[in-house]
């Protein structure tokens, strides 16, 4: 089996300074077939297209025309009106394996916690939940020889300050460092808020089947031994239980040599902010991993030098699974 995570980055973007769909798909479409996924979780799949009233993911269904993916079952996260996906920003899985359940978590184990800005101009006069941005993709595949998958598709809050009303000066910039730092705060609350619900969804599995097999993949805005991605490995060594060992997820990436181990380059330096975790009982059947980075810009470069970048700034990351 060849799982596969790759974000893709505001697939179906309708505004003036992205590249156009034909443009993406050329360059897209290529990675795509590269990773010969049989399991392919994608990130920023927007759709701005409605048929019938309801919004669809039509320029995924372009991009995958004609390749292996064209047949396999697509699912995807929906808006909060719950009434197909959203505008922007869904999650999407396309698996060559049956899918038998599937579930979105959006504060659904987590009450968000609540939060009154001290830099709000105006100030606020009562308590606001610090909500997630997106959902969790949780879903039941079916594997071959009649093994359950337990996957989870997931996009966790960038560390960029998120907005207080009246301090900010543009979509960047901020009038004072007090209301940027509040911003900031607030921005990884959401993240590791989600990461908590993500944690708390794993355990509900291990409840149930101790030996699952499980993998998280996606776009955590985390680097390893952050606290996002502490969270939800729950290493040894910040439960100190040894008897909570076989609950470890593990990041598959750490067996790569260091100069290839990034999906993100960042004014030059190598980071890897999208992961594929496995539980040991997956972990144990793991062949092989690949980075497919070798064309990968860096993305302040890209946004400062090119003009409207096809390509996605991440790199796709692809396990391959003995089963």
């Amino acid at each position: 089996m060849r799982l596969a995570t790759f974000n893709i980055e505001n697939l179906g973007s309708d505004d003036a300074d992205s590249a156009l769909i034909e443009e993406r798909i050329a360059v897209l479409r290529p990675q795509l077939q590269r990773l010969r996924a049989d399991i392919l979780c994608l990130q920023e799949i927007n759709a701005k297209a409605k048929i019938e009233g309801v919004r669809q993911p039509v320029d995924l269904h372009r991009l995958i025309e004609g390749t292996g993916y064209a047949d396999y079952t697509l699912d995807i996260t929906s808006g909060l009106k719950g009434k197909g996906p959203a505008d922007v920003h869904n999650l999407a899985v396309l698996s060559r394996y049956p899918i038998l359940e599937r579930e979105e978590l959006r504060q659904s184990l987590v009450t968000p916690p609540t939060w009154i800005r001290s830099t709000a101009k105006p100030p606020d006069t009562e308590p606001f939940p610090v909500a997630w941005d997106r959902p969790i993709q949780r879903l039941v595949v079916e594997l071959p020889g009649g093994a359950r998958l337990h996957l989870f598709n997931i996009h966790l809050r960038a560390p960029l300050a998120a907005a207080v009303p009246g301090q900010k000066a543009g979509p960047f910039a901020w009038k004072s460092v007090s209301g940027w730092a509040e911003g900031f705060f607030l921005s990884a609350m959401k993240r590791t808020g989600q990461a908590l619900e993500l944690r708390l969804a794993v355990e509900r599995v291990f409840e149930a089947e101790p030996d699952a097999l499980i993998a998280v993949c996606g776009d955590f805005n985390a680097e390893d031994h952050d606290t996002a991605l502490r969270i939800a490995c729950a290493g040894e060594d910040d439960t100190g239980s040894g008897h909570l060992a076989s609950r470890v997820l593990t990041p598959i990436e750490r067996g790569l040599p260091a100069d290839r181990r990034f999906t993100v380059l960042h004014h030059g330096r190598p980071q890897v902010l999208d992961h594929v975790l496995a539980s040991r009982a997956l972990f144990g059947r793991l062949s092989d991993v690949q980075i497919h980075n070798e064309m990968l810009d860096d993305e302040l470069v890209a946004f400062g030098r090119i003009d409207r970048p096809p390509e996605s700034l991440h790199a796709p990351m692809v396990a391959e699974f003995a089963l």
